[in-house]
């Protein structure tokens, strides 16, 4: 759509008359790119925002008006934005080398850091990306066990490689996404988490499965959380029956605790796959896990035991910049309160979103894990006490499944005229540094951004 089409929504409009150089970019871009953009999460109707800096926890975009922000870098900005260690620590290697075609020191003190926090984590090797991390976990499993199957949870994000994007942000019935090869999709097993009971039942009378993963949160970063004892009962039955446990930690890991969701949890899998902020908020990932397993990547290991060695190359693996900025950041979650600061900062954030839900009428919720929040907009007029709200007693379906991506979209545009930009699930991650000030800021937009929904009769359920 033009960025100046006509509408009828002032919402909308008020978007519009405060963005003009963010449509002007937009109408470059869409020229240039499908849609205009280069994720698919910046996707917005009539256009994205175009950010132009970030520091701490508020950023400004191209027109000039500033934002608390819960993007956080899709949530690997655990300190914020620009936290002067990591600027200091880029720039410093910078100068040094981008890329040193070779080992270096810096990979050796990354790895020390992960292994330190994260209890699963013997051995690691660096990818690129959470993609590149979970396409690699899954190869790991399958040469470990010479089975076949992975066992996977409806909503639960590991990327977009052909192995995990069934079932992940589509096709929840089971078909097969355009440009995936059908055999690929039928490697995996899509199960349901509303109850852990019919997974159980079906490792235990399987024996071709080489491993289950899943987000210890819940789909996507808890926007659908896991029953009450979901995950120790994936623990005790996996174990029991030589199926590995796989944690995708990409946005838990370093968020939910120092040592990730299974720090937190006191759940430990037999790997996990790590991004975001392991890298610093730099581009980087890793898989991490027992000895044995990532054992399978060793010349010497390999060659003793007489099996194939399972083969990785990448050519920014632990680049030399990320390298640096990880360092930088994981020093610091490790050696700090980070991490519970920004669970205590969302705690608050949260109580007081649900105040103003309360007090304005609103039949939504809010939720969340950590220093993670989630917004359920009701988009089917359900009846909801927010003061009450438990989203488990809506399991999928109510949840993701009844998404409303219009609605989401003006959700968005009404919260970002008020000065907070919000992620389209819609909700956000906290970093370290948001303080009380973003709180009241978020509250009061909150407020005002429900009255105008509420003006365009957008909300659901009503009295």
């Amino acid at each position: 759509m033009p960025a100046d089409a006509p509408t009828n929504s002032t919402i909308v409009a008020d978007y519009r008359a405060r963005t003009p150089a963010s449509a002007a970019l937009f109408d470059r871009a869409r020229t240039l790119f499908p849609s205009g953009i280069t994720h698919d999460t910046r996707n917005l109707d009539p256009y994205p925002l175009y950010v132009q800096r970030a520091q701490g926890s508020r950023k400004w975009c191209v027109d000039g008006h500033e934002y608390v922000d819960y993007f956080g870098g899709h949530g690997a900005l655990l300190l914020g934005h620009g936290h002067p260690a990591m600027v200091e620590a880029v720039q410093r290697q910078a100068a040094l080398g981008t890329h040193l075609g070779a080992s270096h020191e810096l990979e050796v003190r990354w790895a020390e850091l992960v292994t330190q926090l994260v209890p699963c984590a013997e051995k690691v090797r660096f990818t690129s990306s959470g993609t590149e991390a979970s396409h690699m976990v899954l190869r790991l499993a399958r040469a470990f066990t010479g089975k076949l199957k992975i066992v996977r949870f409806m909503g639960h994000f590991h990327g977009w490689h052909d192995q995990v994007v069934a079932g992940a942000v589509s096709h929840y019935d089971g078909g097969v996404p355009v440009g995936v090869l059908p055999s690929i999709v039928d490697l995996s097993i899509v199960m349901p988490t509303d109850d852990v009971a019919p997974t159980v039942q079906l490792l235990e009378e399987r024996d071709d499965i080489a491993a289950v993963i899943l987000e210890p949160s819940g789909a996507s970063w808890g926007q659908v959380p896991l029953p009450p004892g979901f995950i120790q009962a994936l623990r005790e039955v996996t174990a029991r029956r030589g199926v590995l446990l796989i944690f995708d930690e990409v946005i838990t890991g370093f968020r939910w605790s120092s040592g990730g969701a299974q720090g937190a949890l006191g759940i430990t899998p037999d790997l996990c796959i790590l991004a975001k902020i392991v890298a610093g908020g730099l581009p980087g990932g890793a898989v991490a896990g027992r000895r044995d397993i990532m054992d399978l990547l060793d010349f010497a290991a390999t060659r003793a035991s007489k099996r194939e060695k399972v083969g990785h190359q990448g050519t920014y693996n632990a680049n030399p910049l990320s390298a640096a900025a990880a360092v930088a950041a994981l020093q610091i979650v490790a050696s700090s309160d980070a991490c519970a600061r920004a669970s205590a900062t969302t705690a608050r954030l949260r109580d007081a979103m649900r105040q103003v839900l309360v007090e304005e009428g609103v039949p939504w919720g809010v939720y969340g894990d950590a220093s993670s929040f989630h917004i359920f907009a009701n988009p089917n007029g359900v009846p909801v006490d927010p003061a009450t709200f438990d989203p488990h007693k809506l399991g999928f379906r109510g949840l993701k499944g009844a998404r409303d991506n219009a609605l989401v979209g003006k959700i968005r545009m009404a919260l970002m005229t008020e000065g907070v930009d919000v992620m389209p699930s819609p909700g956000g991650l906290v970093s370290a540094v948001h303080d009380g000030a973003d709180i009241d800021r978020t509250a009061e937009g909150l407020r005002r951004a429900l009255r105008a929904l509420k003006a365009e009769r957008e909300i659901k359920g009503l009295q």
